[in-house]
């Protein structure tokens, strides 16, 4: 293992995100704020030891293998989380470190789960540093880092695949820092766009920009209590629905149309599922408001189409106590957690993708039944995916149900929810959703949930945004010696 690389990158990450708290601390600043002393003594804390260690251990160029990778990706999340939290636990704003915790977590995956029962009377700044959190582990902190390192060589490539797993590795420039500085390039893009679009639909100047963040990360933390709900306006929900369905759309289907020019990265098999299930899910759960319970078919509409987006892409916003709805439509809701949005962007859940590989493997297991001599591929979009991505695909499904059936009786059990509550805390966690139903609903919070609740639901939000692979790889114990890892 080579620690003093290790050492190295989580310095200059610290420095990194040190500089990112001047941005809410000079807000804090100029609104004359109290938050502004918790800022700077976070900075401070933050700032000081990432100085020493990028000092100490320069990288003029990473190389490094497999288990640097994967432990400092690891490193860096961890990092990001316990000293993203010292914000609110200096300012006081929640009332214990576990709570600071899952708040910061639930950020920087983009979950938007929340222990803060009242937003609106936090301070701006603190309101700015959710939805940055948000942002910035949107499209991946370590993605982030490699666009910002001089010299990365190719340890960039181990750790851009060690924080942005799934079932294909999507490049379209050679160079992966190239990549990694379009696809931020095009995620900035977009998020002025949506600011400026929510801005002129009547959002504040600051609601407009922290609901762009959230947004266009797929995250869903909002300015108000009621989140979206709170504006009742036709113009902003069908803004933030856009940029939410977009958001959960591959990056890299974006990246592929600017650089080359072509719409020919449409046609992608992935996107026309992951659309197809949105307009048949929107449908059915309209035709059920608009005939079970008596809402006009405008109604109806508006707010299926928002709240299958918002669920399906993980966002995770409200735009009604969808928790009011009939059984029907909150079993599609409960189902559109686990599937998630599309590999490559910046939702959570198991990813449309997976979905379509294993749906392809068990129709392929079912025709090899009948024909045994068969000998059959599986492709995606002309891709023949190979045996070792199948199995990851079968192995992640099989971690993702075990992890929310042992998470489920375990919060169950530990916090007085009812089984189906439990299973929608644990469903919204996992799959970086947000609000689940019931007392974790869109108009409650997680405040109440025990200690030994939040700290199981908190692991699951990073199993989620990470894909279990990364996380649980370093408890291996050739992780630590010198055998193979991979």
């Amino acid at each position: 293992m080579n620690l003093p690389v290790i050492l190295g990158l989580l310095g200059k990450l610290l420095v990194i995100y040190a500089g990112a708290m001047c941005i809410p601390l000079t807000l804090a600043v100029v609104l004359g704020e109290w938050s502004v002393y918790s800022f700077l003594l976070s900075i401070i804390i933050i700032g000081i030891p990432g100085f020493f260690l990028m000092r100490r251990f320069k990288l003029t160029e990473m190389k490094f293998g497999v288990r640097e990778a994967f432990a400092a990706v690891t490193g860096a999340w961890l990092l990001a989380s316990f000293t993203g939290a010292l914000p609110y636990w200096f300012a006081d704003v929640v009332p214990t470190y576990i709570d600071a915790l899952f708040e910061t977590v639930s950020g920087l995956t983009t979950t938007g789960a929340s222990v803060i029962s009242d937003v609106e009377a936090l301070p701006q700044s603190i309101l700015l540093w959710r939805s940055l959190t948000h942002w910035v582990g949107g499209l991946g902190i370590i993605v982030l880092f490699i666009v910002l390192l001089p010299k990365t060589g190719m340890g960039s490539v181990l750790l851009f695949n060690a924080e942005v797993p799934g079932p294909t590795n999507d490049r379209v420039m050679p160079r992966i820092r190239d990549t990694a500085a379009a696809l931020w390039k095009i995620y900035l893009i977009f998020t002025a766009i949506c600011a400026v679009l929510l801005w002129m639909a009547g959002m504040s100047f600051l609601d407009a920009l922290n609901h762009a963040f959230a947004t266009i990360a797929t995250g869903g933390f909002s300015t108000k209590n009621t989140s979206i709900m709170y504006y009742n306006s036709l113009t902003i929900e069908m803004i933030v629905a856009f940029f939410m369905i977009f958001s959960g759309a591959n990056f890299v289907i974006y990246l592929t149309v600017w650089r080359k020019k072509t719409m020919k990265a449409f046609r992608n098999t992935e996107l026309m599922v992951y659309l197809l299930i949105i307009i048949a899910a929107t449908l059915l759960i309209a035709g059920s408001l608009w005939s079970n319970a008596g809402n006009s078919p405008g109604y109806a509409f508006r707010h299926a189409l928002f709240q299958v987006a918002s669920i399906m892409t993980t966002t995770g916003y409200a735009s009604v106590d969808f928790d009011q709805w009939p059984s029907m439509t909150k079993i599609i809701l409960f189902l559109l957690m686990f599937i998630g949005g599309s590999a490559g962007s910046t939702s959570g859940g198991m990813k449309v993708s997976r979905i379509i590989l294993l749906v392809k493997a068990t129709w392929a297991e079912l025709k090899r039944g009948i024909h045994p001599r068969v000998v059959s591929s599986i492709k995606l979009d002309d891709k023949v995916i190979d045996t070792e991505n199948l199995s990851r695909v079968g192995i992640f499904f099989f971690l993702y149900i075990v992890t929310f059936t042992g998470a489920s009786i375990i919060v169950a059990a530990s916090t007085g929810l009812s089984p189906f509550e439990a299973m929608s805390a644990v469903a919204a966690t996992l799959g970086n959703v947000g609000p689940g139903f019931g007392t974790v609903g869109p108009t409650t919070t997680f405040a109440g949930i025990s200690l030994l609740g939040k700290i199981v639901l908190t692991v699951c939000m990073l199993l989620g945004r990470l894909e279990f692979f990364t996380l649980l790889i370093i408890f291996r114990p050739e992780f630590w010696g010198k055998g193979k890892v991979w």
